[in-house]
């Protein structure tokens, strides 16, 4: 099929809720991608951090296509084993105890809102200004962005704003109605909103002190982003709850709460659910991916090559005064610019360069964690030219 008729029949068939680039992308490999006209475009989005192995990864591949013919879902009414292995993994990597699955990073959040509540017996969930967990009911109230949020009013209420990177300002705002603190460990809709060393530190030893619940999300963060599995580890904290989806399975839709025994005792039969959650499939793929980034020491490639990728984005901004600021951690990271950065956008397409655009100002960067210094060098070298 012609790019244009993709173009032709998405116009004509598929609700039109998104804006998309010009070129239909068809296939990839690695850090690279091939749209229908043969381009070849180095992807510095990965689906939104969505494949933290690369595209195309043949022991993904080959682990998905034999689970494919064994058995791909028979819902959650009985027991699977790809589930369970990957519930074991997730809580040994993030040191809490019981797993939720369903399909996507809204559905995880929703799922830790309904618990928090369940346990706490409370409704009240202090969120930050900014903060982004979804476009679904329950998760777009946790959301900050009054433009997605407005057409769809009255939303789930007992959600609290707070300012970010502000632990005196979530201490203010926790009354006897509170049942939890959410928020993401980097705030990443937000354009890469790294928050101080010992943020996320004093906001535990805070819920602990007030009685209430920790909820990370992790759906951008997680699954070996900024170094460590869970970008909470850095901190040496332990959540009550935590989120995460994205990268988890490499892009094979698959959603993830955590949580610890105590509170995940809160949920009884029949209390939450997803047919698809934690199918064979998709539990097949989280395996892979996990064992993939243990087995290539992925994590530390991150951080090795993040941190080559802002020092070299710093160098860029000591020549480009359009360049206000350089942030992030591992191998999430943006450049934030004094203009709008769509058109720089469209110039890196054409380029050869997939990257994205996070706010109106902000360059965003989640790529494999499989790229790799040659491939940061190609990207300065474009953004000098484009800048």
């Amino acid at each position: 099929m012609k790019s244009a008729k993709v173009k032709q029949l998405e116009k004509k068939y598929v609700v039109q809720t998104y804006s998309r680039a010009k070129f239909v992308l068809e296939k990839g490999k690695g850090c690279y991608v091939y749209d229908k006209d043969k381009k070849k475009y180095l992807d510095l989005v990965g689906g939104i951090a969505c494949t933290p192995i690369g595209h195309g990864n043949k022991y993904l591949a080959s682990k998905v296509a034999k689970q494919a013919k064994k058995l791909l879902n028979v819902s959650n009414l009985y027991y699977t084993e790809p589930q369970v292995e990957l519930a074991e993994k997730l809580a040994k990597l993030s040191g809490l105890d019981k797993c939720f699955f369903c399909n996507s990073g809204a559905e995880a959040n929703e799922a830790a809102i309904k618990l928090a509540r369940k346990y706490k017996k409370k409704i009240e969930i202090i969120v930050m200004n900014h903060g982004f967990h979804g476009r679904t009911f329950g998760s777009l109230a946790a959301t900050w962005k009054p433009k997605i949020k407005e057409p769809f009013k009255p939303l789930v209420p007992g959600f609290k704003f707070v300012k970010y990177n502000d632990v005196k300002a979530i201490e203010k705002a926790i009354s006897k109605k509170t049942a939890a603190v959410m928020l993401e460990p980097i705030q990443g809709e937000a354009g890469i909103i790294v928050p101080d060393k010992n943020y996320l530190k004093d906001v535990s030893k805070l819920c602990k002190k007030k009685n209430v619940l920790l909820i990370l999300d992790e759906v951008q963060t997680g699954n070996g982003r900024t170094g460590e599995y869970f970008c909470f580890k850095h901190s040496k904290i332990k959540p009550d709850i935590v989120t995460t989806a994205k990268g988890v399975a490499n892009g094979i839709p698959l959603g993830v709460m955590i949580a610890s025994n105590k509170v995940a005792a809160g949920f009884g039969k029949g209390d939450h659910a997803s047919t698809f959650g934690g199918n064979n499939l998709a539990s097949t793929a989280a395996n892979a991916t996990i064992d993939f980034i243990l087995k290539k020491k992925l994590m530390k490639k991150a951080v090795k090559v993040g941190i080559y990728f802002i020092n070299e984005l710093n160098q860029l901004k000591n020549n480009k005064k359009s360049i206000k600021d350089v942030r992030g951690k591992g191998l999430m990271i943006a450049v934030e610019l004094d203009k709008e950065v769509k058109p720089i956008v469209e110039k890196c397409y054409k380029e050869g360069f997939i990257i994205n655009a996070c706010g109106p100002n902000t360059l965003r960067f989640v790529p494999s964690l499989t790229l790799k210094k040659k491939h940061v060098k190609q990207v300065i070298k474009v953004l000098e030219e484009v800048l």
